[in-house]
């Protein structure tokens, strides 16, 4: 796969507030992507259920499938997600239980990159190394750098309008994505 080979990103958002500033960072994606890459949202992990092996025997809910097949299409996977008590938020881990009961996993061989963004100095940086963990179970490439832990991100992000709007902040995401970019290609060759 060549340089100039368009690519298509999907984000995953863990967090599931209106006002998240998560949100916001994932929103801003696909404005800051690199020439040839293409990001858009996956759908809401609000509307998986509980994962539960009983629930899973009467067969995978539509929303999971429906998201296990956009992240197997894509070309790369972004997670966007703040640090809940040190780790991932419970929904997030949800939806990684029941996507990773899937066969084949949709994660397998996928590029991913982790992108956090939290009020407090570090960013987030205990939620991304959690979730390193779930993702090399899964077979994951996980982006090792740059990484993207935004912290103080109350004071990057528009309370008001909620739109990221720190340059240094933007310039980064578009050089992660771009890194993204060169592992999904190389992997792909």
């Amino acid at each position: 796969m060549s340089a100039t080979t368009s690519l298509h990103f999907v984000t995953l958002l863990g967090s599931l507030r209106k006002a998240s500033f998560n949100a916001a960072v994932a929103r801003a994606l696909p404005d800051l992507a690199p020439e040839g890459v293409m990001v858009s949202p996956l759908g809401s992990i609000r509307d998986f259920p509980h994962y539960d092996a009983d629930e899973q025997d009467k067969g995978f809910p539509a929303p999971v499938l429906q998201m296990a097949e956009q992240i197997a299409a894509a070309d790369g996977l972004i997670i966007v997600t703040p640090e809940y008590n040190y780790s991932v938020p419970g929904t997030l881990k949800n939806a990684i239980d029941w996507l990773s009961r899937l066969s084949p996993q949709p994660l397998a061989g996928k590029p991913v990159a982790i992108q956090t963004a939290s009020p407090g100095m570090i960013g987030g940086a205990r939620a991304q190394y959690h979730l390193r963990q779930s993702l090399v179970f899964l077979d994951a490439f996980v982006l090792n750098r740059p990484e993207v832990m935004i912290g103080q991100c109350a004071q990057k992000i528009n309370p008001d309008t909620l739109e990221l709007t720190d340059a240094g902040t933007r310039e980064f995401l578009t050089r992660q994505m771009g890194a993204l970019a060169v592992l999904a290609r190389k992997l792909r060759s």
